[in-house]
């Protein structure tokens, strides 16, 4: 009954503290996902996994937190081998999505955190309404102008790499003719002498930020 006075006049310390205990948990449980992948799960055992859990109880204990990701993990290995991928294939590819989910979370910053926040403050009093941190805002008010600054492509992350989904026609990319769609972004200069910036692992936002610059600039 707190939070709400918080929001008014003081710093938002316990939002804060309630992620970090959230991303030491996540960490966590992934960490242990990514250990259970070691061994191939028995498929031939009798059991059930409760895949929608928002109505269950809180798990109470480490070993009941255990028990319900070994059965997720095994559940996530089942829908790979029933698509016909051979374990070896399934292991490999469970392990570069959890390792990507720990990536992901590894990148929320405080900013993000703020806006969560204010976002769910914001929807308990209008479900219309929404924060815009200052990025978000930007963003917005570029897709309202229909005035972009940027090479004319869209990109997407793939694991820690930027990667080109597709040139837009007419744009700076499209001219130059060499990017080309599921090419990776390595690094990103300024100008022709300016220095490359390694951008791999960063956050899709930030290299955009990096790539976009000024308008006629290179």
């Amino acid at each position: 009954y707190r939070l709400d006075d918080l929001v008014k006049s003081q710093p938002l310390d316990p939002v804060y503290e309630m992620f970090k205990v959230y991303r030491t948990r996540a960490r966590e449980r992934l960490n242990y996902a990514i250990r259970l992948l070691e061994t191939e799960p028995d498929f031939t055992v009798d059991e059930t996994y409760q895949f929608d859990r928002s109505e269950a109880p809180w798990a109470t204990t480490s070993e009941e937190l255990d028990e319900i990701w070994r059965k997720r993990v095994k559940n996530d290995a089942l829908n790979l081998v029933l698509e016909g991928e051979p374990w070896e294939k399934a292991q490999d590819v469970l392990i570069k999505r959890y390792k990507g989910y720990l990536r992901r979370l590894d990148q929320v910053n405080n900013d993000d955190v703020f806006a969560r926040c204010m976002n769910a403050f914001a929807h308990t009093l209008d479900p219309h309404s929404s924060y815009l941190s200052p990025r978000n805002s930007e963003e917005y008010r570029i897709q309202m102008s229909l005035s972009y600054f940027g090479i004319g492509a869209s990109l997407q992350l793939d694991e820690d790499y930027v990667q080109i989904v597709n040139i837009i026609p007419g744009g700076p990319a499209a001219i130059d003719g060499k990017l080309k769609p599921k090419d990776r972004i390595t690094g990103v200069a300024q100008g022709h002498e300016g220095e490359i910036v390694d951008v791999i692992g960063w956050r899709l936002d930030d290299v955009v930020d990096l790539i976009r610059g000024p308008a006629n600039t290179v």
